[in-house]
């Protein structure tokens, strides 16, 4: 074996040469590993070392997301982009044009001015394409129909539409009969009533008219053509789609479906949703010039933590198509309020996601290869043939299939079973405890971290404005979540590295191979060294359990685990023992937990090593998660009172805990043998202070005017509602919030004698507000009793054991409302419109708690007479329990609420005093300004 030099009178010492248990002689110094005494004593490092790399790991993360999320190309004129490119500056004339108009939601003058817009410009399309290009326009008008989806928001509910009209643009060789399939590419026009949408959608809409004059000068040597929907009735439950792919004569050329949202306003246009097939993952990541997604979006979306839909939701489970969903997402707090307005639109985000599109586009039709129109579902292919895909800092995209992911991960998985296993025998008893304390300090160190950042999420309520008090600031976060997170992480990983040293000191002290000061200083290395490895463990578990479930974010764990694992193993040993004229058999062994060699102290080179490939992957995306579950705050109780105070909060700081744990667990194994301990304590106190006093002094107010708190102003007239007996409707303006916190100050604010409460409950069908305002001033004016809409029962009949209700009702003034029919009593239901038009037919009908709920959407011109049959269950829940209660204690049969485009003198009053901060939110189970509601008892 190849000796240090000098080690042989080295070996002359008084020390006697004891052996250690791979068969090297130590030195006299005590190693054992040929490293002196002096240098193990003085294993303590510097406090600045630590410091500094947690400093670099910081503005490293940073760098990672400002390269990745936040550098956009620069706009493009007319004349740079030339007549087959794609230009910003054009896009935003559109976009312009249409936030111009103002809210333009269904039913709406506003929305009608929209689509003459986009139909003129899609006729100047099809006048300018190139000669060899047919270019086909249709205004389309869809008859009435109904949608009923099996998953996520709209799961208990059937979303009922008519009299709605979209544009559609059809682009297609002029010359050729071989074309006969389409890619589709959609979006949306109308808005919610309280945004004029310059996010959601009319960015999309005007990127997809600038996609269409570029795409009008490539098409003459397409194989497939490209059809551009402009839909309507997206915000009312995805109606628009619906209705063009179930009724449009172009439905059945569709190959693909490409949707294009906004869950904020600009920055990059990232794909959150794709597939099920991979074939435009695939044909989008060779094409894109600046790709921009990432499969973790796609698994939140999919669990049903991001609350909401796109029109992909249709394509892909009503017409069984594969392709992809892009949105915007900076920004996510102005979401569906006045601030998604053409002046927080980024310069650039146009010009991204207008390149990506265009150059994709380019290469998808023109290929011969373009995936059958139904995604495989049924021979149980589909999730592995499905694709893991992400972006690395926004210039290279990696896509694999998931089958390939599960044998990569399965691999990694077996070797580092067999690795531990055998050092778990060669290291004996030892190492199997040392091994669960390890794990120890991990699940400490999760508690604790995880602990005193929800600890503080508790708190805010109590002494803060606001319970989201970071909302306008999202940098609070870091100390005011994340400062704590890192003190409960710090703190829960040194008691377990203390009771760690305590049973290492233990072993070690039978031993008496070597004098105490050595060995106690061979103890700290070696507990160092056992949390370093607590780190695997926890990435393998991670894996393991992704690749169980084929969670396709699960590559993330490979990355933490495989190359801090390699670098520790290569360079921790083979490295260092080639170059520090060490053994090299056993290196790798070692490396995991044979405690046969006497260690050496953890690198700082291990750590950058180690570290610097899982952070340039990771880092952004993390960084971008967590402005999106800050934004989502804005509008997080659906129902405003039926949560916590405090959850929103928890939500948000166990998430940034959670994060802090899974990066920094490696990092604070370095901490334990250095002087910084004291120097982080200090540091992060410092910023979860200064946080704590800007939050506390008003110095960082909770909201602004252009990140706004969402508010529901509705003046309600409650057909059902009973006051002091009287018989007649009771009208009253609700003031609301979906934002968490009471509205003391906003109704301070208002001073229109509104009084809060949490017995100030109202049901709106959709939702109901569990907290919030009332105010009687002067709400008898603005509406009339012709406006009021009724229940009339028509009929109710028993044949055999069967029970028929008819029952009728007319809308009046509304072409928007929500019923909610009892589950509990109704088996089923038919509902008819105008001239006995069958809306939504007999069948198996889901429910939520109880209750499904109809929604219905449509133009002017939609039907306002509706007839409900109702077939009752043949054992019935509650109609006996309802037997002996009065109607107002009666569980409704029915509940019915109307709503009406139209601000009464009260709610405009009320609406022209919001303070600045606060901003209407609309969605679609939101009540416009004006709203009835009546309801129909069991008993009727």
């Amino acid at each position: 074996m190849r000796k240090r030099p000098g080690n042989s009178s080295a070996k002359s010492t008084s020390q006697p040469p004891n052996r250690d248990g791979d068969g090297d002689a130590p030195s006299a110094s005590g190693d054992g590993g040929g490293v002196p005494i002096d240098a193990m004593l003085g294993a303590r490092r510097s406090g600045f070392v630590w410091l500094v790399l947690f400093g670099l790991l910081m503005y490293s993360s940073w760098a990672v997301y400002e390269y990745q999320y936040e550098s956009l190309p620069p706009p493009l004129t007319a004349a740079q982009a030339g007549k087959r490119g794609f230009s910003e500056v054009e896009a935003m004339k559109h976009v312009r044009a249409l936030t111009q108009l103002g809210p333009h939601p269904v039913a709406s003058d506003a929305l009608d001015r929209a689509l003459q817009y986009v139909m003129a410009v899609a006729e100047a399309i099809k006048k300018s394409a190139h000669w060899e290009v047919a270019v086909e326009v249709d205004l389309f008008h869809s008859k009435s129909g109904a949608n009923s989806l099996a998953s996520g928001l709209f799961v208990g509910k059937t979303l009922v539409y008519s009299d709605l009209n979209h544009v559609v643009l059809r682009i297609l060789p002029k010359y050729s009969s071989e074309v006969e399939d389409a890619i589709l590419v959609s979006s949306h026009i109308d808005t919610v009533f309280s945004a004029e949408g310059a996010g959601d959608c009319s960015s999309c809409v005007a990127v997809m008219l600038e996609l269409a004059r570029g795409i009008s000068q490539w098409a003459h040597g397409f194989k497939n053509a490209v059809i551009f929907l402009f839909n309507t009735g997206e915000e009312e439950g995805l109606s628009g789609a619906h209705s063009f792919i179930t009724q449009h004569p172009w439905n059945t050329t569709i190959r693909m479906a490409i949707d294009l949202e906004a869950m904020g306003i600009g920055g990059k246009s990232s794909i959150f949703q794709a597939g099920p097939h991979p074939w435009a993952i695939e044909k989008f990541a060779s094409a894109a010039k600046y790709p921009s997604a990432n499969i973790i979006a796609q698994d939140l979306f999919a669990s049903g933590f991001i609350k909401s839909a796109t029109d992909f939701q249709v394509y892909k489970e009503v017409a069984g198509l594969s392709g992809l969903d892009f949105a915007y997402t900076d920004n996510n707090a102005v979401y569906h309020t006045k601030n998604d307005k053409l002046e927080l639109l980024k310069s650039g985000s146009l010009q991204h996601l207008g390149d990506n599109m265009l150059a994709f586009l380019i290469q998808a039709a023109s290929s011969s290869d373009i995936q059958t129109n139904k995604a495989n579902t049924e021979d149980g292919n589909t999730i592995h043939e499905s694709a893991v895909f992400f972006d690395i800092l926004g210039t290279y995209m990696v896509v694999y299939k998931q089958r390939f992911a599960s044998m990569m991960q399965n691999s990694v998985l077996m070797q580092s079973l067999l690795i531990w296993s055998t050092s778990l025998l060669m290291g004996g008893y030892p190492a199997l405890v040392s091994l669960g304390l390890s794990c120890l300090s991990a699940v400490l160190m999760w508690s604790l971290s995880i602990g005193f950042s929800l600890l503080v999420a508790f708190i805010l309520p109590q002494i803060a404005s606001s319970p989201v008090p970071y909302v306008a600031n999202p940098w609070l976060v870091i100390g005011l979540f994340a400062a704590p997170a890192l003190l409960g992480a710090l703190t829960g990983q040194h008691i377990g590295y203390l009771i760690l040293r305590a049973y290492l000191s233990n072993v070690h002290s039978k031993t008496k191979q070597q004098p105490s000061a050595v060995q106690a200083v061979r103890v700290k290395l070696e507990s160092e060294r056992w949390l370093f490895k607590a780190g695997f463990i926890q990435w393998l578990v991670i894996l393991a359990a992704g690749n169980y479930f084929s969670v396709g974010s699960s590559y993330l764990a490979l990355f933490w685990l495989v190359l801090p694992a390699f670098s520790y193993q290569v360079f921790h040993d083979i490295f260092l023992n080639y170059f520090l004229y060490h053994v090299i058999p056993d290196g790798l062994l070692e490396a995991t937990l044979t405690p046969a060699r006497l260690p050496r102290p953890l690198k700082l080179a291990t750590l950058l090593m180690g570290l610097a490939i899982p952070v340039l992957i990771s880092a952004g995306t993390f960084i971008r998660l967590a402005g999106t579950v800050i934004g989502m705050v804005v509008r997080f109780d659906r129902s405003p009172g039926s949560t916590p105070e405090w959850l929103a909060s928890a939500i948000v700081s166990a998430y940034i805990a959670v994060v802090t744990c899974l990066t920094l667990l490696y990092m604070l194994s370095y901490v334990h043998l250095s002087g910084a301990k004291k120097s982080i304590i200090l540091v992060t106190s410092l910023v979860f202070g200064i946080s704590l006093v800007l939050v506390l002094s008003g110095v960082t107010p909770p909201f602004t005017e252009n990140t706004a708190r969402a508010v529901n102003v509705v003046h309600v007239v409650d057909t059902m509602a009973r006051q002091g007996g009287k018989q007649d409707p009771i009208s009253f303006v609700s003031l609301s919030s979906v934002t968490p916190g009471k509205l003391t100050k906003e109704a301070e604010e208002i001073s229109e004698g509104f009084v809060c409460g949490r017995d100030k409950v109202v049901d709106f069908v959709t939702f109901s507000v569990k907290y919030g305002c009332v105010t009687y001033d002067e709400a008898e004016h603005g509406w009339s009793n012709s406006d009021v809409p009724a229940l009339h029962v028509d009929s109710d009949n028993k044949v055999g054991e069967e029970r028929f209700t008819q029952v009728s009702f007319a809308a009046k003034a509304s072409t928007r409302w929500s019923l909610a029919v009892n589950m509990e009593e109704i088996e089923d239901f038919i509902l008819k419109g105008n001239s006995e038009e069958e809306l939504v037919p007999s069948g198996s009908k889901s429910s939520t708690d109880g209750w499904h709920i109809l929604q219905f959407a449509g133009g002017k011109d939609s039907p306002r007479d509706f007839k409900l049959t109702l077939i009752w269950a043949k054992k019935s829940k509650q109609s006996t329990e309802n037997a002996n209660k009065s109607a107002e204690e009666q569980q409704p049969l029915l509940k019915l609420r109307t709503d009406v485009q139209r601000v009464t003198p009260i709610a405009k009053r009320v609406l022209s005093k919001l303070p600045p901060w606060c901003s209407q939110f609309g969605k679609s189970t939101s009540p416009y300004n004006l709203a009835f509601l009546t309801s129909l008892p069991v008993n009727f």
